[in-house]
C-alpha cells in the first residue's frame, strides 16, 4: 500500500524516471570502439558515390566534382593527418618536419618495391618500419628542448633528410627526378590494385586500390581512437596541458612525448608508403620538401586540432581546393589565395575547426531531440 502511494506521490511531483530517448541510446553507444569503426567503414565506402557519383547524378559539371583517384589520395593525407594530430592536437607538440616521416617511408617502400618484392603489404610494413626508425632517432635529439626550438629542430632535420635524398644519395633516390623504379605488384599475390571488383557496385568501390587505402584508414581511425581512450592518451592530454604538473606527479614525460613522437611518425610512414602504392612514383618535392610539413599543419587546422575525424575533413578540404578549384577557369590561379581565405575563415569563425563546427551542430540537434549530451 505504501508502495502506491510513494508510486503516486513521484508521479504527482514529476519525478518519475523517463524511458531514454532515441537521442540518449545514440549517447550511450557513440564512443564505443566498434561504433566508432563501423561508422568510419560506412563513411569510407560510401565516399565514391557521395563525392563522386551523385554531383554527377544532380548534373555538377566534372570539373568542379571529385573523381575517384582524388578520394583515395584525400584517405592516404587523411591518415597522414590523424598521425599528425595525435602529435599536436593531443600532445602539444608542433613539428614541422613530418615530411621526413613521409618521404623516408616513401623512398623505402619505393626501392624495396624495385630490388625485394612489389607487394603492397611488404610495401607497407618496410616504409612503416623506416618511419618508426627515423622518428625514434629525431625524437630522441629533438624532444631534449621544447616549443619553437623543437618544432625548429624538426624543420632542420627534415631538411636535411631531403638534400641528403637530393644529391649525397641520388643515384638511388633518383635526385631531382625521383625515384621512377617503383614496381607494385597483386594485393596478396592474386588481387591486381587496379582491377575492379566484380561484386561490388561501381558507383560505391571500383578497385581494390580503393579497398586497400579504405580499410587502411579505417585501421588509422580505430588506432588512433583506442590509443586517446586509453590511460596512455590521458597522460598525453596531460602533458599537453601542464607538462610541469604531470613531472610533479612522477611521470616520465620526455618517455611519452618520444612514444607519441614514435606514433605519430608510424602513421606518415603509412601513409607516405600508400601514397607510393597508388602513385607507383615518389617525387622528391611531394615527399620530403618542407612545404609538406606545412601542408598537413593547414589540414590538421581546418580539420580541427584534437579531434579524431577532423584531420580527415581537412585534408578532403585541401585536396579539393589543391586539385579541383586549381583547374577551374578564372579563379584557378589564385587557387592558394583562395586557400588561404579558407584557413583563416575557420581560424576566425570556427577556431576548433569544421569538425569542431559539426559537433556544435550535433549538440544542438541533440538539445532540439530532448537528449542530454553529458
Amino acid at each position: 500500500m505504501s508502495d502506491e502511494v510513494g508510486s503516486a506521490e513521484a508521479t504527482e511531483s514529476g519525478d518519475v524516471e523517463r524511458s531514454p530517448s532515441l537521442y540518449d541510446r545514440w549517447l550511450a553507444v557513440r564512443e564505443r570502439e566498434a561504433t566508432i569503426a563501423v561508422l568510419t567503414f560506412v563513411g569510407v565506402f560510401l565516399a565514391p558515390f557521395i563525392l563522386v557519383v551523385l554531383p554527377e547524378l544532380l548534373g555538377i559539371p566534372r570539373q568542379y566534382s571529385w573523381y575517384r583517384n582524388l578520394v583515395i589520395l584525400a584517405l592516404i593525407w587523411g591518415i597522414f593527418a590523424i598521425g599528425f594530430d595525435l602529435l599536436l592536437g593531443f600532445t602539444g607538440l608542433l613539428s614541422f618536419g613530418h615530411a621526413m616521416f613521409w618521404g623516408t617511408a616513401a623512398y623505402t617502400a619505393g626501392i624495396f618495391s624495385a630490388n625485394v618484392t612489389g607487394s603492397p603489404i611488404a610495401m607497407i610494413l618496410v616504409g612503416t618500419t623506416a618511419a618508426v626508425l627515423l622518428a625514434w632517432v629525431i625524437g630522441w635529439i629533438s624532444l631534449r628542448r621544447g616549443g619553437i626550438y623543437f618544432a625548429i629542430l624538426t624543420l632542420a632535420f627534415g631538411q636535411m633528410i631531403y638534400y641528403i635524398a637530393l644529391s649525397p644519395l641520388g643515384n638511388l633516390t633518383g635526385g631531382e627526378n625521383g625515384f621512377t623504379g617503383v614496381e607494385v605488384g597483386p594485393l596478396l599475390g592474386l588481387l591486381p590494385l587496379g582491377a575492379e571488383i566484380a561484386f561490388v557496385p561501381d558507383a560505391l568501390v571500383e578497385t581494390w586500390m580503393y579497398v586497400l587505402v579504405g580499410l587502411m584508414t579505417v585501421l588509422a581511425v580505430v588506432v588512433g581512437n583506442r590509443v586517446l581512450n586509453s590511460p596512455y592518451g590521458i597522460v598525453l592530454r596531460a602533458v599537453r596541458e601542464n607538462e610541469q604538473r604531470a613531472e610533479f606527479v612522477g611521470l616520465n614525460v620526455w618517455r611519452y612525448k618520444l612514444m607519441a613522437f614514435i606514433i605519430s611518425g608510424a602513421f606518415a610512414g603509412v601513409a607516405g608508403s600508400l601514397y607510393v602504392i597508388q602513385r607507383s612514383f615518389v617525387p622528391i618535392e611531394n615527399t620530403l620538401n618542407w612545404t609538406v610539413s606545412g601542408e598537413i599543419v593547414i589540414m590538421t587546422v581546418l580539420g580541427g586540432v584534437g579531434s579524431l575525424f577532423g584531420p580527415l575533413l581537412g585534408a578532403g578540404l585541401y585536396m579539393y581546393v589543391a586539385n579541383i578549384v586549381s583547374g577551374m577557369p578564372t579563379i584557378g590561379d589564385f587557387w592558394h589565395m583562395i586557400l588561404g581565405l579558407v584557413f583563416i575563415a575557420v581560424v576566425v569563425l570556427a577556431p576548433n575547426g569544421i569538425w569542431g563546427r559539426v559537433e556544435w551542430l550535433r549538440e544542438r540537434v541533440g538539445e532540439t531531440l530532448g537528449g542530454d549530451d553529458r
